[in-house]
């Protein structure tokens, strides 16, 4: 299959480009380097020939998706709903089998804590960034060929500036960290969603996550790899809503969970 992909230069689309070559497709990057807002911001790049889209970019203030608007929420809807919306029509146009966007649990940020969040659960933004990713997926669904909205939670894995680096080096530095928990997933366990995704007969909103982490229990685990004495953080007492991932798992699909984790943490850890 010959797949074009947007946002391969950040850590979750690199993840996407090695699991889809390594499955043995054939991956065209578009908006790489100094290019990156041609996609969203310019004419809709040449599809023909595609066979399947991937858009897992963000036009966003770095290090931010929830507040990834900073100053400028009127150019983050141009570029994350007026740009995916065409980059989308021209998929569609282009003759494209299938279209698959990296939604996210931000969709749902609008339900009570410990909701069950259901595939065919109507979406309740309250972020910009949640508002603008349900948007997209509306016109996404909206176009006459097969879509797949593939709504993740947190991404972590080993690469430059992953998530949970400036964490690390508070910790390691002795500096105060608050208790939280959320959902996560390693980045190769959602490149294989979206290789599932891509060559099974699936279509509309589907779920991915794995891990509920408290931030105690993987700072402990950074304890016990480092040997350092700082107390990790007391645990988040709150709780959390999970993605429901039915579609997924009827797919076969099995994540890594905390085996996955312990194995990568030690090339996530500052050198």
């Amino acid at each position: 299959m010959r797949i074009a992909l947007t946002g391969s230069g950040g850590l979750v689309g690199r993840f996407i480009a090695d699991g889809l070559r390594g499955a043995g497709h054939d991956v065209v990057t578009l908006g790489r380097g100094r290019d990156r807002e041609w996609y969203l911001l310019g004419p809709a790049p040449d599809l023909s020939r595609i066979d399947a889209l991937v858009h897992a970019a963000l036009d966003h203030v770095p290090g931010r998706y929830r507040g990834g608007e900073g100053d400028d929420p009127e150019g983050f809807i141009a570029a994350n709903v007026d740009g995916t919306a065409c980059l989308f029509e021209a998929a569609a146009s282009s003759g494209v089998e299938v279209a698959l966007f990296l939604s996210s649990r931000a969709v749902f940020d609008g339900y009570p804590p410990g909701t069950d969040l259901r595939e065919d659960l109507a979406a309740r933004p309250t972020s910009l960034y949640g508002k603008v990713k349900a948007q997209a997926e509306e016109h996404l669904f909206r176009l006459p060929l097969r879509s797949v909205s593939l709504r993740a939670t947190g991404i972590y894995g080993p690469g430059p500036g992953h998530k949970w680096q400036q964490l690390f080096r508070d910790y390691l530095g002795g500096r105060e960290i608050a208790p939280r928990k959320g959902t996560e997933l390693h980045g190769a366990d959602l490149a294989e969603a979206v290789r599932l995704c891509l060559e099974k007969d699936v279509s509309g909103a589907v779920h991915a996550s794995d891990l509920v982490l408290d931030r105690h229990d993987l700072l402990a685990e950074v304890q016990l790899l480092t040997g350092a004495t700082a107390t990790p953080p007391d645990r988040d007492a709150r709780c959390v809503s999970v993605l429901d991932c039915a579609s997924l798992a009827a797919l076969g699909w099995t994540p890594g969970g905390w085996d996955r984790l312990r194995a990568d943490l030690p090339l996530m850890l500052p050198s």
